[in-house]
């Protein structure tokens, strides 16, 4: 079974376009999910969560303590990567074990570091999602209401430009307004049914 990444930055329209494989039937792997389930079922993690962030990382019922991390990582790019580096490797190793139940011609993994992480070169093809700056802000705003615009423009400008991730990509969907994913998704996954 192929194994195909999907990613872009913060309002490109990943979700969007995972929701439409799905409904062609293909299993969807939410990496961000599935990390903030493992943050609190994964008892390894937790361990090394508490032991480089504290203990206030979780709250007395064990649950994620979101708003101290959101705080300690938000403008500490070391402290970010200190995190991820914890997450990822617990992420990848669920993923691997999620796509080894599947049955299917292909799986997607829906990941907005895959390129950062170099990730996408364990998987057979990678998708970009791309979308103007503008648009992408609007639909963050819109979605996320305890976010302001200052935060969005910061966590555009900590992730790769779409021209930059586009480098790594077997496939890019325009997700504009002006072009219809529809279209692009079918066109893509008729290509990965031929390839699989």
């Amino acid at each position: 079974m192929l194994k195909v990444g999907v990613t872009g930055g913060i309002g490109t329209g990943k979700s969007t376009v995972c929701r439409i494989f799905s409904i062609l039937g293909i299993p969807v792997y939410d990496s961000d999910r599935q990390a903030k389930i493992l943050m609190v079922k994964d008892k390894s993690l937790i361990g090394k969560i508490k032991k480089h962030f504290g203990n206030e990382s979780y709250l007395e019922d064990d649950e994620l303590n979101t708003s101290y991390l959101a705080a300690t990582v938000f403008d500490n790019n070391e402290k970010l990567k200190q995190l991820n580096s914890l997450v990822h490797p617990a992420v990848k190793k669920d993923f691997e074990f999620w796509a080894s139940n599947q049955d299917a011609p292909y799986s997607i993994k829906e990941a907005a570091l895959l390129v950062e992480t170099g990730s996408y070169k364990e998987l057979d093809a990678l998708i970009v999602v791309t979308a103007f700056e503008k648009l992408k802000i609007e639909r963050v705003l819109k979605r996320d209401k305890n976010r302001n615009i200052d935060q969005v423009k910061s966590i555009i400008n900590n992730q790769l430009s779409d021209d930059e991730k586009k480098k790594y990509a077997d496939f890019v969907i325009n997700n504009d307004e002006n072009h219809p994913i529809l279209s692009q998704v079918l066109q893509i996954h008729n290509e990965l049914l031929q390839k699989a």
